[in-house]
């Protein structure tokens, strides 16, 4: 194992065990409301920490930069959406959802509408939102340890599953707060570190983007494909090829013209010399110049899928379980507002290190370009920059190890959320929540973890994306409605949600099972869009839909709707609000 693999595999399992110390130190777990809500007593930096932690994903942390080295600019939309949707959070949705004493989504929906049917399906509807979400974490710590050490990916996806259904399990909502906060400062430095170093090399080299160029192999690389893949030829390159190029066995060396494509078969291994021209996956900018320029791939209807990942992404946050249920856990919804707050800066200075990674990575780790392994581009960084001697492979072991603190901060979150629902909505009977709680934790990490030892090929930001339209489509129309509209009815809430959820999670499913959409002829550009990219029509469909249903059902408008509402937005200070504990054992 070379030291890079060994540094990698040492701060890795260094990481884990520091968040169990902390976890451990903080548990404190005997009510139902540490469980779920920490008893409402985070402060609101400590608060913040924990968010910015269980946000910044295996999406955030590896995907946008990886999306960055391949699409430029165009993949700034993840960052900018990803951010952009906690200030709509801070505008419509934090303090209100604090005032309504909740501690799930399924609660909120039970105490503006007070329907045994809608809060079935929101627990529904939460638990496919947490699977949906959890699967990529889980692939991206497998595939971070095979990257690093070699190993087989699913050893990774294991390993990190045993770790978070542990320490939710053990501690709840009150010391995953502690671990999530530490998981940010943590995954913050290990971004901070290599930026700092590849800026100062890079001025040193005085490379430029600005040249009608594709990037160049700095080398001789030899890159092994592992899924099917097109390459878009910008300049004239030789390599030597072994396996199957356009269908053709080869086994030597060949020369690609500009302006050609060819299909590359799994298994078959490319080799490059040191200055030769770089290749790009089909679509993506095949020049430094046109890589700087919005929309400038070549792939169709790219307008209508960035405002629909726009759509998306803005209202998604909204909606996604982990993120509103750390909103509970403030003391009061002034502490949520300031919470929220704090967030945005900490997501803002996070997303510059990504970016400036991803920009880095076009320089220094080109052959990604080639394999589509995008993703892979912050872990390969360091030592592509620095060598694999000691230091290269010391910052190596650092971005690996924050890696995995970002896959364990979201997924500790995720499996909360999961946990809070299956105890309080799924498990039969009133008993205690400490017996029930880790029961629930094992009954809903179990399934996300079994399959994610199955690689699906999606990008980790463009996997999130879809969870996001998801979220979008049902908890962001009943939330803004639920909070914002006196009219909603139980049965416009279901009949909404599922509208949205159908519609999008469809669209999961079809994008996930890689649909082929050729027999559709003409329509197949738009279609296979909309399917990685169904916000567009499945947000508005729910809102229209909900709106639609409770005009029909006037008469199912709840006779203390006024009253619920003026809990929502009155002042804590006159005690209106009714914390949903009084109604647990």
């Amino acid at each position: 194992m070379s030291l890079t693999a060994i540094a990698s595999l040492v701060a890795i399992v260094l990481v884990a065990v520091v968040s169990a110390v902390i976890g451990s130190i903080a548990h404190r777990t005997r009510l139902t409301s540490d469980f779920l809500v920490a008893s409402r007593t985070v402060p609101s930096r400590l608060n913040a920490g924990a968010i910015s932690g269980e946000y910044l994903s295996a999406a955030s942390f590896l995907g946008i930069a990886g999306l960055i080295l391949v699409e430029g600019v165009d993949g700034l939309w993840y960052a900018v959406g990803y951010t952009a949707g906690y200030l709509l959070l801070l505008l419509f949705v934090a303090a209100p959802l604090r005032r309504s004493g909740a501690y799930t989504v399924p609660d909120f929906a039970d105490a503006r509408l007070a329907s045994p049917a809608l809060r079935r399906v929101c627990a529904a509807v939460v638990i496919v939102i947490c699977w949906l979400y959890l699967l990529p974490q889980l692939q991206g710590a497998g595939l971070t340890l095979g990257i690093v050490t070699g190993l087989p990916d699913w050893i990774g996806s294991a390993g990190a599953g045993v770790i978070v259904l542990a320490t939710v399990a053990f501690g709840g909502m009150r010391s995953v707060t502690f671990v999530q906060a530490f998981q940010y400062w943590f995954k913050l430095t290990a971004l901070a570190v290599p930026a700092v170093i590849g800026l100062a090399i890079w001025f040193g080299d005085d490379h430029t983007f600005a040249r009608d160029e594709p990037p160049e192999f700095r080398e001789p690389t030899t890159v092994s494909v592992t899924t099917p893949v097109t390459l878009d030829v910008r300049l004239s390159v030789d390599v030597t090829a072994r396996g199957t190029v356009d269908g053709v066995p080869v086994d030597g060396p060949l020369r690609w013209v500009a302006g050609s494509s060819h299909d590359i078969a799994p298994g078959t291994e490319l080799g490059f010399a040191a200055g030769e021209p770089v290749p790009v996956t089909s679509g993506a900018p095949t020049d430094d110049e046109s890589w700087l320029r919005p929309f400038a791939g070549s792939g169709d209807h790219q307008l209508l899928g960035t405002y629909s990942l726009i759509l998306a992404t803005f209202l998604g946050t909204m909606g996604l379980p982990h993120v509103l249920g750390r909103f509970y856990t403030n003391s009061d919804g002034r502490a949520a507002r300031r919470s929220a707050v704090v967030v945005l800066a900490m997501l803002g200075g996070f997303y510059i290190l990504v970016t400036l990674l991803g920009a880095l990575s076009r320089v220094y780790t080109p052959q990604l370009l080639v394999t589509g392994r995008s993703d892979a581009a912050v872990l390969l960084l360091p030592t592509a920059i620095l060598g694999s001697g000691l230091l290269g492979a010391l910052v190596a072991g650092l971005v690996a190890a924050g890696a995995w603190a970002a896959f364990l901060s979201t997924a500790s979150g995720l499996l909360v959320s999961l946990a809070s629902v299956v105890s309080t909505d799924v498990l039969p009977g009133k008993g205690r929540m400490t017996r029930k709680f880790p029961l629930a934790t094992v009954l809903a990490g179990l399934p996300p973890t079994v399959v994610a030892l199955v690689p699906t090929g999606l990008n980790f930001a463009e996997a999130v994306a879809l969870v996001f339209a998801v979220a979008a489509s049902t908890f962001c129309p009943l939330l803004v409605l639920g909070i914002w509209w006196r009219g909603l009815t139980d049965v416009g809430a279901i009949v909404g949600v599922l509208v949205g959820g159908i519609t999008s999670a469809a669209a999961v499913v079809a994008a996930l099972a890689g649909l082929d959409t050729a027999f559709l002829g003409p329509a197949a550009g738009w279609v296979e869009v909309l399917l990685y990219r169904p916000a567009i029509v499945s947000v508005p469909l729910a809102f229209a839909t909900m709106i639609a249903a409770s005009l029909l059902t006037r008469e199912r408008r709840p006779e203390d709707a006024g009253q619920v509402m003026l809990r929502l937005h009155a002042p804590e200070r006159l005690g209106l609000m009714r914390d949903r504990l009084d109604d647990r054992t």
